[in-house]
């Protein structure tokens, strides 16, 4: 992600604050400048719409996880355990902001494609941390590859996050609690590890 300058990381922090505190539908553009304190056209000449917005809410948000998670190997004994502890961490840190985490939701679902980049670069990261949970390793740390463990690490690293994000979106959308995610994650790395 660019650096954001002051201006649009006040909007990115105002649009958190109102998503926070109402979800989706208060992230409103005209809200968003009266609330940060800037005009609409700054909005606008940053951000092309209020999933853009949200998007880069998440960017920043995946940075703070990726910092914290990537200074020390996920726990667990096999690459099982570790996936699962990830996703577990991870869900339970997303479900604790429960209206900014539905309207990321919404956004990343969005299929609005001045974001799709941004959303591809996302679930990069989340591969990345789940690879280096499944090996062991922090996430910061540098990865090797080999040619036949990259595709099967990346193919099983690839399914858990769909699970993880479709199960996320169930839960979005008031099917099940977070608890239910994080089964649903378990039983796909059971399965694939």
């Amino acid at each position: 992600m660019d650096a954001l300058d002051e201006r649009a990381k006040r909007i990115v922090d105002t649009a958190v604050a109102l998503a926070e505190r109402e979800g989706f539908a208060a992230v409103r553009l005209r809200d968003v400048a009266a609330t940060a304190n800037v005009a609409l056209g700054t909005v606008y000449k940053r951000f092309s719409s209020k999933e853009e917005i949200l998007i880069a809410a998440l960017e920043q948000e995946s940075e703070k996880i990726s910092d914290r998670l990537g200074k020390q190997a996920i726990p667990g004994e096999t690459p099982g355990e570790r996936a699962k502890n990830l996703f577990t961490q991870f869900t339970r840190g997303m479900c604790r902001r429960p209206n900014l985490t539905k309207a990321l939701v919404r956004a990343i679902a969005s299929g609005d494609p001045n974001i799709t980049g941004r959303v591809a670069s996302f679930h990069a990261m989340l591969t990345g941390l789940t690879i280096a949970a499944m090996r062991g390793t922090p996430a910061n740390s540098p990865v090797t590859w080999a040619d036949g463990v990259e595709r099967d690490e990346r193919e099983i690293a690839s399914i858990l996050q769909q699970v993880w994000f479709s199960a996320l979106v169930g839960w979005a959308g008031g099917i099940h609690d977070q608890d239910m995610i994080i089964t649903y994650v378990n039983a796909a790395a059971d399965r694939l590890l």
